[in-house]
C-alpha cells in the first residue's frame, strides 16, 4: 500500500523584526512559536510543510525569524508570498534548503503547484499571464499525477463583503481553469484568517487559520475573531482523497 503524502499548512504569521511587537493585539512571533509546539507531533509526522504567505507584515526582517523557527526541523519547507510579504525580500531570505520558494513540486504520486497571487501595491491578488501559463504547464505536464494547488489570496466567494473585496479579482477564472484538469484534487489558501473546506463545482476548496489572530466568519465588515492561533494537517493520499482537519492552539493568551 502507497503511503500517503502527509502535509502540514502554517500562514498569515505577519511576522515583525522586532519580536515583541503585536498585530491585532497578537504578539505574532510567540503565536508562531505556540502553534510550532502545539504542532510538534504534527510537524514530526509530515513530509513537507507549506506557508501559504503573509509571513511578514510589511518588514522584510521578520523572515530571519520564519527562518529560524521552521528551519530547524529538517522538513522541505514550500513557500508563497502573501499581499504583506516583500517578494525580492523573501526569495533571497528564504533562497536555501530546506526552503522552496513557489515551484512545482512532486512527491508519491502527487504534485504541489505553489502560485504567486501577490500584485505589488494591493492588498488583493491575481493570477497574471505568466502564473496562469505556469500553471497551465504544470497541470499538463503530470495527467497521471493528482495535484494540489496552492496560493494566498482565496478564489472563491467567503460572503463576507470586506474580505471579499480584496480576494483573487481572477478568480472564477482560475476554478474555470482547473476544472478542465481532471486530475486537480484541491486547492489551498491562507489570507482568509479562518476555516473553510468546500467543493464548489466538483473542486475541493480549503483555507486555514492564521497562526495568530482570525477574522470572524461572514462578517461584512472588518472583525477580529476570538479564536487562537490555528494550523492545518493534510493526507494525500494515492487514490486523490484528501484527508485534513484544522488544529487549534489550545489555553491560548496573547
Amino acid at each position: 500500500m502507497t503511503k500517503s503524502l502527509n502535509l502540514v499548512q502554517f500562514t498569515d504569521p505577519h511576522l515583525f523584526g522586532d519580536p515583541a511587537r503585536s498585530l491585532r493585539g497578537v504578539p505574532t512571533l510567540p503565536a508562531l512559536q505556540a502553534t510550532l509546539a502545539a504542532a510538534a507531533a504534527d510537524i514530526a509526522a509530515a513530509d513537507i510543510i507549506l506557508a501559504t504567505g503573509d509571513l511578514v507584515q510589511d518588514d522584510p526582517a521578520g523572515y530571519a525569524h520564519f527562518r529560524a523557527e521552521l528551519g530547524r526541523f529538517g522538513k522541505p519547507v514550500l513557500c508563497i508570498p502573501g499581499n504583506h510579504d516583500d517578494v525580492p525580500a523573501m526569495r533571497a531570505a528564504l533562497a536555501e534548503a530546506p526552503f522552496h520558494f513557489g515551484g512545482v513540486h512532486d512527491a508519491r504520486g502527487w504534485r504541489l503547484v505553489m502560485l504567486d497571487s501577490t500584485v505589488p501595491g494591493r492588498t488583493g491578488g491575481r493570477l497574471d499571464e505568466d502564473e496562469l501559463a505556469h500553471l497551465v504547464q504544470a497541470l499538463g505536464d503530470a495527467p497521471d499525477r493528482h495535484v494540489l494547488v496552492c496560493l494566498h489570496h482565496h478564489p472563491l466567494p467567503m460572503h463576507s463583503r470586506w474580505l471579499d473585496s480584496v480576494g483573487l479579482d481572477n478568480g472564477p477564472e482560475l476554478l474555470a481553469l482547473l476544472r478542465d484538469f481532471p486530475n486537480v484534487r484541491g486547492v489551498v489558501f491562507g489570507h482568509v484568517h479562518q476555516q473553510e473546506d468546500r467543493i464548489v463545482g466538483g473542486l475541493r476548496l480549503i483555507a486555514t487559520p492564521s497562526t495568530c489572530s482570525q477574522f470572524t466568519p461572514r462578517s461584512d465588515d472588518f472583525a477580529v475573531d476570538d479564536r487562537p492561533p490555528g494550523w492545518r494537517t493534510l493526507q494525500l493520499q494515492a487514490d486523490g482523497r484528501i484527508e485534513t482537519a484544522v488544529h487549534w492552539v489550545r489555553n491560548w493568551q496573547p
